[in-house]
């Protein structure tokens, strides 16, 4: 069966208890550190308990950087410094503990999954526990052709779903989203120009490793020829993703609408999960309560879909590196105040009159 309607999410997706958070407010008010006092901290520690259900807010012990990965065909336009059909190498870089993401991984206790959607490469270049997923082998040329077929689609979205799944029934407590691709914020540039209706140069950034000025231009054109393929096909999500997505950008459109579904808190990375976010939100309004922006990549689309969707970054620190790292940044100070929340004494009562 190829038919899949995204806009079922809506029903399915509750938001985080009101009625918990609330209670956690309450809780912060009474404790002898000053409400206020620890900055963005609490805000932090709210979202949690009302992802969680539950008062005071529990420890994050099952963290978890998921990764997916692919190789875009734009990029053999010369949009990217990497070249085409080379995503497969940031995917051995992870495994070798050589990459940001796997080091940090490493000590901040987070364990790391690869998931490959769509790439290129051999799949006997790397372990068969990453490639079984493989939906395709790289993705169309979106400026002139479809990035893949509505049932390629259909499976990429259920793949996410799957690991969505997977992730749920396994444990994790919290994820740590992130894409490991070549091309693919060209292709989240075009998904946020059409979903926020803006030109291609409003949404054009720099990419992870930053390009020089001839090749944004490529980039930028590139992106406004796809944009007259995507616009056709707005108000269909799936067709909107086979147009001018990707396998991988599928697969994490499925996984965040079901790590919603699934009461899964999930910090965002870049411009490519925002993107992706920026799809489920159109299917399902709710789901972006259980994100977290983890932080300002600095694309401009990345910026134009977080305020679509009311997120705001937790960290600025200017990190483009991508694949997850500026997520994984993020993940110290969600545990920070998941601990200061569960452990600060309450003020002692004052005597009455």
């Amino acid at each position: 069966m190829t038919t899949l309607n995204l806009d079922d999410f809506s029903d399915l997706i509750e938001r985080p208890d009101g009625g918990v958070r609330r209670d956690a407010e309450e809780r912060r008010e009474r404790q002898a550190v000053p409400a206020g006092a620890l900055g963005r901290l609490d805000e932090l520690a709210e979202w949690l308990a009302a992802a969680q259900g539950r008062v005071p807010v529990q420890p994050i012990v099952r963290p978890r950087v998921v990764l997916f990965a692919a190789d875009h065909g734009i990029a053999a336009e010369g949009v990217s410094v990497r070249p085409a059909g080379s995503a497969h190498e940031l995917v051995r870089s992870v495994l070798d503990g050589k990459s940001p993401v796997a080091i940090l991984a490493a000590r901040f206790g987070a364990s790391v999954r690869i998931v490959d959607a769509g790439l290129a490469c051999d799949p006997a270049l790397l372990p068969a526990e990453i490639t079984k997923h493989r939906v395709r082998s790289g993705s169309g040329r979106i400026d002139v052709e479809d990035a893949l077929t509505a049932e390629e689609a259909a499976d990429a979205l259920r793949l996410g779903i799957r690991i969505a799944d997977e992730e749920a029934d396994s444990g994790t407590d919290l994820v740590v989203l992130g894409d490991l691709s070549v091309g693919g914020t060209t292709v989240a540039a075009t998904l946020v120009a059409a979903l926020c209706g803006t030109d291609a140069s409003v949404v054009t950034g720099r990419g992870g490793v930053p390009i020089d000025d001839l090749t944004w231009m490529r980039k930028c054109a590139a992106i406004r020829d796809a944009l007259r393929r995507a616009r056709p096909v707005l108000g269909d999500q799936v067709a909107l993703l086979a147009a001018v997505g990707g396998a991988d950008v599928a697969a994490i459109t499925g996984f965040l609408l079901q790590s919603a579904v699934r009461r899964t808190p999930v910090i965002l990375d870049g411009v490519v999960s925002a993107a992706c976010g920026l799809v489920a939100q159109r299917a399902a309004f709710r789901a972006p309560d259980w994100w977290l922006a983890g932080q300002a990549s600095g694309e401009p689309g990345q910026a134009k879909a977080l305020d679509r969707m009311a997120l705001n970054p937790v960290l600025d620190h200017g990190v483009t590196v991508g694949e997850g790292t500026g997520a994984l940044l993020a993940l110290p100070l969600v545990q920070a105040a998941a601990a200061l929340a569960a452990e600060l004494p309450e003020r002692a009562a004052e005597p009455a009159e």
